[in-house]
């Protein structure tokens, strides 16, 4: 992956979604070469010549100020989550640190995961930027069973990779499209906050070669934050279950996150939420309490 080339895709990506009724511009000419705004009506909205956006939108993103990334996601109506992208993509330019602060090796401690496994009425896992899952209570474990079958060839479980590669990801993840989505744009995000993670390179490259509607999803350069939101599963002991979910970042754990889904109660949701505990206390396998040592993109 390269930096320029990301920066160059993701502002001409930004720019096509734009028609310039939408930025306040008059539409001159019947005959638009391209979908949205040119690079000079960009340039005219941000406030700076057209050369210089050129070059910005070519990925020399290296010398530009907070001022101008500012303005340049102005101009595009950028929202918070392509606004921070920018900015990781001007740092990755420049070979800044991260704004995160440095991945450390090494297990989760343990008072983390005793709130983990504290949480016993809610699923909950704890996850890095590549979407490896390192720990779940006990009932995150069970909802998360199917990415365990066959975890013996391969640890930590990745949510993409079953979700992308393995038959049985489409079924797991009902609203297909959605989840698909908000995988790709999870891993967009976290490439260009880590660009130097070798295991999140190879498992882009991995998806990427392997499966075309990754490689598609891939190519649009979406971005997203994903802190709350109601996320669908069609487990195969409960069936279909939908439910609320809080992502929190763990401050003292830099690019880990933790994640507990919900239900209100009775409802059809909560529930099967009950019934997927009865099931966990007697089938499910048990939960992945001591993970394995967290690999640092940094290094």
């Amino acid at each position: 992956m390269s930096t320029e080339s990301d920066i160059r895709e993701f502002l001409a990506s930004r720019r096509a979604k734009i028609a310039p009724q939408q930025a306040g511009l008059p539409a001159y000419g019947g005959n638009r070469r391209v979908p949205g705004l040119r690079r000079e009506e960009v340039a005219l909205l941000a406030g700076v010549s057209i050369d210089y956006y050129v070059r910005i939108e070519r990925g020399r993103l290296a010398g530009a100020s907070e001022e101008v990334l500012d303005a340049v996601a102005n101009a595009l109506q950028l929202d918070d989550a392509e606004r921070s992208h920018l900015y990781d993509l001007a740092r990755a330019a420049a070979k800044r640190p991260p704004r995160r602060g440095k991945r450390v090796r090494g297990p989760l401690p343990d008072s983390v995961l005793r709130v983990l496994h504290s949480m016993a009425d809610s699923p909950a896992f704890i996850r890095n930027g590549r979407l490896d899952i390192l720990a779940t209570n006990q009932l995150g474990r069970a909802l998360y069973s199917p990415l365990y079958a066959d975890a013996a060839s391969r640890s930590p479980v990745n949510i993409a990779r079953f979700q992308f590669l393995d038959p049985r990801g489409r079924d797991y993840f009902p609203d297909w499209e959605e989840s698909k989505n908000t995988t790709v744009s999870l891993l967009r995000t976290e490439a260009d906050r880590a660009p130097h993670d070798s295991d999140l390179t190879g498992l882009i490259g991995e998806l990427v070669t392997r499966c075309e509607e990754f490689r598609t999803a891939w190519a649009k350069h979406n971005v997203r934050l994903h802190h709350t939101g109601r996320k669908s599963f069609r487990h195969p002991a409960v069936g279909l279950l939908t439910l609320d979910f809080d992502a929190m970042e763990l401050p003292a754990q830099p690019g880990l996150t933790l994640t507990a889904y919900s239900a209100a109660p009775h409802t059809p949701d909560h529930d099967k939420l009950q019934l997927l505990a009865a099931w966990a206390a007697t089938e499910a396998p048990r939960p992945a309490g001591r993970p394995h040592h967290v690999a640092s993109p940094d290094v």
